[in-house]
């Protein structure tokens, strides 16, 4: 009786589930101590660091992949949220940024964060908070 379009109608509405369920995860692990406000002052910041930790023959493959992956995903205009929704827009991108950092700084030492990160030390520092590393003494 309904045919082909139940499934349509199914797929559509499971793969709303799965975007409302993702999108209510990004927000649940927001970082707390850094708004997301000061990480979208600090996104030029950021891109630069993520291409040049990309380009690092240093570090290992697996963290090179991730990072290319996740520049791709910066630059595509396919998003989780769409970003003309006022502050949600942008946070999907925010927060996969700072769990993949906290992966990397996790992976290969906040040593490789500090070295090629080309801000200031206060950005550094707002950056370390984000990505939930304890300051460097």
């Amino acid at each position: 009786m309904f045919g082909d379009w139940w499934l349509v109608f199914a797929s559509a509405a499971a793969l709303i589930l799965v975007w409302l369920a993702l999108a209510v995860t990004l927000w649940l692990l927001k970082p707390d101590e850094v708004g997301i406000a000061d990480l979208l002052r600090l996104l030029p910041d950021v891109l630069r660091l993520l291409k040049r930790l990309a380009t690092d023959p240093q570090l290992p493959r697996r963290i090179r992949v991730v990072l290319a992956g996740v520049l791709i995903f910066l630059a595509s205009p396919i998003d989780l949220i769409p970003d003309f929704i006022p502050v949600l827009g942008y946070a999907d991108d925010v927060i996969i940024t700072a769990l993949v950092l906290r992966w990397v700084t996790r992976t290969a030492g906040p040593q490789a964060l500090a070295a090629h990160w080309p801000g200031t030390p206060d950005g550094l520092a707002a950056l370390r908070r984000l990505c939930g590393l304890r300051e460097s003494v």
